[in-house]
């Protein structure tokens, strides 16, 4: 039976008396447990998107490439997407204030990790221990929420709730920016450590304990395979053409890792459709809505997660904009998306949730189609317009693939529905960003041969361009004529590189645009009838 732990702490006895707001039956409870979870929650997926703009410095900071630093985002989405089936489990074992507080702390520990790493590798260790905590954090609050407050006040309890992480998401990157620009980047990462401290300590106040004696027991199997096959399938993803691994694809570790991985994907797969107790229900991907709108979950999550990684790396190392200025860009994004999703919410319920997915799919294509024909001369304005867009199709279609996918479910089965969609986001946003760094890798060096190959030093146009430069190294910058000759074609080949480089980067938002524009595809076989669609809490 499911029953409150009543606290026996002399501090806890002090704010616990019936008269406290802090009293699990007083009127103001769920309000201020709310703006705890809030909090949390704030915190973790801000550092989600915090860290993209302070890649280019932290590249530098380490003298590692993108095969390298991608991992900082990888492995902080990689043990969200461990932890977040976990979570729910260990909460109904342990206790949700309990596991809550664990999640802020390992969340916290992680963060003063990464501001003190010495070098990349600490860092990505350190991010597994953030993201391990963040997967805590996110689906607990969410629960603690549905379950405090009654069906009349849950959506607007929610609307806040999300309002926190649509918040993150618009300020992350200023935030990141302007702390990189003014201080230095591990103030990215110390930033969460006084957050984090008081998130610990009002939770210690504010929060009633809260045990279910139901809990069913765990799928250790599907707990180990799923363990083995994600890291093992984003590192053979990401090192297939790394500069470091000169044998690529048929490299003897590369095909080892994947053999494995694949082994470990099968022994997951067949655990959870056999136990009883699975880890995730994936039984549920059977049922007609929720298995395609996870199909396109993760199809938009490649593009969505991995453009996110790409443009401030373009801004940064292409057009020289600092990291208050690359983060900036972002902000119109999580505005635009806030503003459009009661909007796709209220269509979706009078009209179809087809309308404003097709209408989203679109848009979001347009916007990756509009970003590969980037230059190293683009102005503001055309970037700013991808971003509008891109806030608007992304405010349009989760909204409607998150009241749809959930209208077929029974409500029994919420819970597990939500920790697969959670998981298989997070899942997708990992590949997304190891198979476009990878994408990156391989079409950079491509466009660099190419340029390369094009130049003919006996040429005319050559011998022209290299002259004039000479001749404004040599009398306008009062260089030798030695050091002319060199320097002229020194600049040449870094303008041929970073041309090469941008490229590389046009060819990822077209690819991410046209795998986009596919998972519109599977939107056709949606159950849409009224009759179907439930009012169900949204899926966060």
């Amino acid at each position: 039976m499911d029953r409150r732990i009543t606290p026996s702490h002399r501090i806890r006895s002090l704010v616990r008396n019936s008269n406290s707001a802090f009293h699990p039956k007083h009127l103001s409870y769920k309000w201020f447990l709310l703006a705890n979870v809030m909090l949390g929650t704030f915190m973790a997926v801000l550092d989600a998107t915090i860290v993209n703009v302070g890649l280019p410095k932290i590249m530098a900071s380490f003298g590692v490439g993108l095969d390298k630093i991608e991992w900082v985002i990888t492995a902080y989405m990689l043990a969200m997407a461990v932890a977040l089936p976990t979570s729910g489990w260990l909460a109904d074992k342990f206790g949700y204030k309990r596991l809550y507080f664990i999640g802020l702390f390992l969340f916290t520990l992680g963060s003063m990790l990464c501001g003190r790493s010495s070098d990349e590798n600490m860092l990505i260790v350190s991010r597994v221990i953030q993201g391990l905590g963040a997967g805590t954090i996110q689906p607990l609050g969410m629960a603690i929420i549905t379950r405090e407050f009654p069906p009349n006040q849950r959506g607007i309890a929610l609307g806040f709730w999300g309002i926190s992480a649509a918040a993150s998401v618009s300020f992350g990157p200023l935030i990141g920016g302007f702390l990189i620009d003014r201080f230095s980047w591990p103030l990215i990462f110390d930033v969460n450590i006084p957050i984090g401290i008081l998130a610990m300590i009002l939770t210690i106040i504010i929060q009633s304990e809260y045990i279910n004696r139901k809990a069913r027991k765990f799928d250790v199997v599907g707990f180990i395979s799923v363990t083995i096959f994600l890291p093992l399938t984003l590192y053979t993803l990401s090192q297939g053409n790394a500069a470091t691994n000169s044998e690529g694809w048929h490299a003897p570790f590369i095909l080892g890792f994947a053999a494995v991985a694949l082994i470990a994907l099968a022994v997951f797969i067949t655990a959870e459709l056999t136990v009883d107790e699975p880890l995730l229900d994936l039984r549920l991907l059977l049922n007609h809505n929720f298995g395609i709108a996870n199909i396109i979950l993760v199809i938009f999550s490649l593009g969505m997660f991995g453009s996110t990684f790409l443009l401030p790396i373009y801004l940064q190392n292409s057009l020289g904009y600092t990291a208050l200025q690359a983060g900036s860009v972002f902000l119109p994004v999580g505005i635009i998306q806030g503003i459009t999703a009661p909007i796709s919410g209220r269509i979706s319920d009078k009209i179809n949730p087809k309308l404003p997915l097709f209408i989203g799919v679109i848009l979001f294509s347009f916007s990756f189609y509009l970003n590969s024909n980037l230059s190293w001369l683009t102005e503001l304005r055309y970037i700013m317009l991808s971003l509008y867009l891109r806030g608007f199709a992304m405010g349009l279609m989760f909204t409607a693939l998150s009241t749809v996918s959930l209208s077929e479910i029974p409500r029994e089965k919420m819970a597990q529905a939500s920790a697969i969609t959670n998981s298989i986001r997070q899942l997708g946003g990992s590949l997304g960003v190891a198979l476009l760094a990878t994408l990156l890798s391989s079409r950079v060096s491509y466009h660099a041969q190419i340029f390369g190959g094009a130049v003919k030093p006996n040429s005319e146009v050559y011998q022209q361009t290299i002259n004039k430069m000479k001749y404004h190294l040599q009398y306008d910058a009062g260089s030798s004529s030695t050091n002319a000759t060199k320097l002229s074609q020194t600049l040449l080949l870094s303008n041929l590189n970073k041309q090469a480089y941008i490229q590389g980067i046009n060819d990822d938002f077209l690819i991410a645009g046209i795998i986009t524009l596919i998972g519109g595809i599977p939107i056709i076989f949606l159950h849409t009838k009224k009759t179907k669609i439930q009012n169900l809490p949204p899926n966060e």
